[in-house]
Order: structure tokens, then sequence, then C-alpha cells
């Protein structure tokens, strides 16, 4: 039986609940960038790695957990300000948007409309799972296809900012299984949660 793809939401989270600052910028400008986190990526998240990053530390071949990633316009946008038409060129890429063009310097996708839909269809291919990069805006549209949540949870708080589901997410009590808290001496708590209470099929790593 083939295996079914999940989307996961991957994502760095600070104590009160933000993924970025009031602009949206870049999580980099806050996150504590510690030697633990460093292996911690490198050894099991690698392929969330923007391609330079990679290219410097040498890291190579096929992801670990995601062969497939998809961002919203906004967190594109951060790629493109730093250079980046693809930040992702290790991963099939795309991004949701109504308002982008295509970008033929690169293999991104644009994903203009029904994004529920393209997901779907991605888990009915054969694959590894999906990243959901964010932001939270495409989390919360996407947010009764999210499989499981993988946050990493930083030692600090930022006061205001964008929310995990974004700003203007409707009001849904979902239930979530904690399978995973590790600390680390860095200060970061790795959570993971899968959706629980529903009859969608799961497959454990």
């Amino acid at each position: 039986m083939p295996q079914h793809r999940r989307l996961k939401y991957f994502v760095a989270l600070s104590i009160d609940g933000f993924i970025a600052g009031p602009d949206g910028g870049d999580p980099s400008g806050w996150w504590p960038i510690t030697d633990d986190y460093i292996d911690f990526i490198r050894t099991d998240y690698p392929e969330t790695l923007p391609g330079p990053a990679r290219d410097a530390m040498g890291i190579a071949g096929p992801g670990l957990h995601f062969d497939t990633v998809i961002e919203g316009r906004r967190s594109f946008e951060l790629g493109l300000a730093a250079g980046l038409p693809d930040a992702y060129p290790h991963l099939r890429h795309l991004v949701v948007s109504s308002t982008l063009g295509a970008y033929p310097e690169s293999a991104v996708e644009i994903v203009s409309d029904d994004p529920v839909g393209r997901i779907r269809d991605l888990k009915g291919e054969q694959g590894k799972d999906i990243w959901l990069v964010g932001g939270g805006t495409l989390a919360s549209s996407l947010r009764s296809e999210i499989d499981e949540l993988i946050i990493k949870l930083g030692p600090l708080t930022l006061g205001t900012g964008v929310p995990l589901w974004g700003s203007e997410s409707d009001f849904n009590t979902e239930i979530w299984t904690n399978t995973e808290v590790r600390a680390f001496p860095g200060g970061m708590t790795l959570l993971r949660f899968e959706r629980a209470g529903d009859d969608r099929q799961t497959v454990v790593d």
C-alpha cells in the first residue's frame, strides 16, 4: 500500500505564540542561533535549510523527511529579497499566491487558487512528506489539511507579531496528540503534535 503523504507545519515559534515579528520578516532576526540548534537542523532536518546554507555546510542529497515545500507569497518574497528566486532548489517548491506570476528562472510552481485542492492532490502522489513553511495566513487556510505540527519553541517572547495561524484565523477547536518533547541545551524545545480525532490515515516516521 502506498504511504500516505502528510502535510507538516515545521515552524519556529516564540513562547507567546508568534512565528514572525510585526513586519513578517525572517525569524532569523530574532531566533537564537545556537550550536545545538544548528546541529539539530543539519542532522535531523537538513532539507529545511536554504540552498546556499546547504552548500556552505556541504550538505547534499535528498531530504530525510520532505521532498516538497509549500509557502505563502510573503515568505517567498523574503527569499527573493535575498536574491534567491528558489530558496529550496533541492525540493519541489510551491508558492501560494493570487498575484505572483511565473518565475521562469526557477522551478517554483505558483498556486494561484485552491491551495487545499492542490495539497490534496499532492497527498495522493508518491513521495515523502510536504513541508509547510508558512506564513500564518497560508497555515490558517490549510489548517484542516495539516497532519502534524513540528514546533521549534524558542526561549523568548516577542510581545506582538504574526501568530501561528495568522491574524485573521477563525476560532476552531482542534485536538492534537503530543508525540515528542525534546529540550535542547541552548533553550529550544522541540514539540511534535499529531492530529487527533479524525479518521485520516497517519504514518509514524
